[in-house]
């Protein structure tokens, strides 16, 4: 209970014999329907006669505005619109906010799991509109006029260096888990390796990471993983070393210790595949046919769907469809590196001969078209226009460290490195 402001009223009656001044109540309730006031009340007493029955009591007033917040988290397929629908909402109200600028625009792309906080008030008017994204940035409209204001709010958390080592026995994902590591923070600590080892094929038991990384937390309570600055993984017994590095310009990328990039210019698989069904083979025997014949790629066996990803930069020189190759893809990479995309369900958007291609970029999905005995990729390398094993070619790196930014590379990368064999030491405390 809260004190409000007195508004004195003064309830007069006839007055036998003068006025007596009983005394004044002031009372204020907080609820979630909004502030109820017992209004202060300076009442007159007069003589009570007999055939007189006693004054009535006067009933407390409510006039403040009543107001409900409902939250709404967002479901899979759906977008504004529907929210504002199930909720009975106004399209017009829906209509001022998606345009008010610069912030409105941003709901067009709302994704599952976020939440939408609503403040309505009487005749299920809407009041406020609160959208969060996660713990960290919200984008608030309030009612103004006939339209809404947006504002941007984000929360600076605080961010700590933490350590963690885990040693794989069973797999890399329940190796992380066990250490406290997201699925997804897993896949990052496996991507800054992807160019040098398979993680697929090249994983033994007994293999270990050691990792330095980042923390974040808001008011003393932890939000998420932030940059993994250093790692170290021991794979078979040899040790491969990777440290963050921001150049001048901003750009980050991950480096050895030596200012060699961990970025080839080539993935080693492109897809994330179940096994190899057929490995590199010229004196193969075909499954179909029954002969001899030299198989030129590795067949990646996977799910049909599973994205496919072009292993390099590149020029799409072919996007078609054969009788043997069903749809397939062929990739130049410079003069002298060609790699070929065989049975895809489907090709990515916009892959058509004379497209340019990012590493990394979705040019179709793994299939069972032309001469297939069940959903795979099948991946060719050719150097030269001589096919070579996909898994042990020799990949060209990308740039290094150039030599006017050793110095600066050193500064950083020396302390995040010292700090990784620190915690490796064994006895050592470790986290936070």
């Amino acid at each position: 209970m809260s004190s409000g402001k007195f508004r004195p009223m003064v309830l007069l009656s006839p007055a036998i014999g003068g006025l007596c001044l009983c005394g004044i109540v002031v009372a204020k309730f907080t609820s979630g329907d909004g502030d109820v006031e017992f209004a202060p009340q300076l009442e007159v007493e007069a003589p009570v006669e007999a055939h007189k029955a006693p004054a009535a009591v006067p009933r407390p007033v409510d006039d403040a505005p009543k107001t409900a917040t409902r939250i709404v988290q967002v479901q899979p397929g759906d977008n504004l619109s529907l929210v504002f629908r199930r909720q009975g909402l106004s399209q017009q109200d829906l209509h001022q906010i998606v345009k008010t600028q610069p912030l409105g625009p941003r709901l067009a792309n709302i994704l599952p799991g976020h939440e939408f906080s609503f403040l309505i008030g009487e005749g299920n008017d809407l009041l406020n509109l609160t959208y969060s994204s996660g713990p960290l940035e919200k984008l608030e409209f309030t009612r103004s006029g006939s339209g809404f204001e947006g504002t941007e709010i984000v929360a600076e958390p605080e961010s700590v260096h933490a350590y963690k080592h885990m040693v794989i026995d069973h797999s890399l994902f329940v190796a992380g888990q066990r250490a406290g590591f997201t699925d997804r923070m897993t896949m990052k600590m496996a991507e800054i390796f992807q160019w040098d080892v398979d993680f697929v094929l090249d994983i033994r038991s007994g293999d270990s990471f050691h990792v330095l990384f980042e923390e974040h937390y808001l008011d003393d309570k932890f939000i998420d993983f932030g940059k993994i600055l250093a790692a170290e993984f021991i794979n078979q017994g040899r040790s491969h070393q990777a440290v963050l590095y921001a150049n001048p310009e901003g750009g980050e990328s991950y480096f050895d210790p030596q200012g060699n990039s961990m970025h080839k210019q080539f993935l080693r698989a492109p897809l994330k595949f179940t096994r190899i069904s057929s490995n590199f083979n010229l004196r193969r025997k075909h499954p179909l046919w029954k002969r001899n014949m030299p198989h030129r790629g590795i067949d990646y066996a996977a799910p049909t769907g599973t994205e496919v990803l072009a292993s390099g930069d590149g020029v799409v020189t072919e996007a078609a469809r054969t009788t043997p190759n069903g749809n397939f893809v062929v990739l130049r990479h410079g003069s002298n590196i060609t790699t070929k995309y065989l049975h895809l369900s489907k090709f990515g958007r916009g892959i058509r001969p004379g497209a340019k291609v990012e590493q990394g970029q979705v040019i179709g999905k793994v299939g069972a078209t032309g001469y297939a005995t069940g959903p795979h990729l099948h991946y060719e390398f050719l150097v030269n226009g001589v096919h070579q094993n996909p898994r042990t070619v020799a990949l060209p790196d990308a740039q290094p460290i150039a030599e006017a930014e050793r110095q600066r590379f050193d500064a950083t990368a020396v302390p995040l490195l010292a700090s990784l064999m620190h915690h490796k030491q064994p006895n050592l405390a470790v986290g936070r």
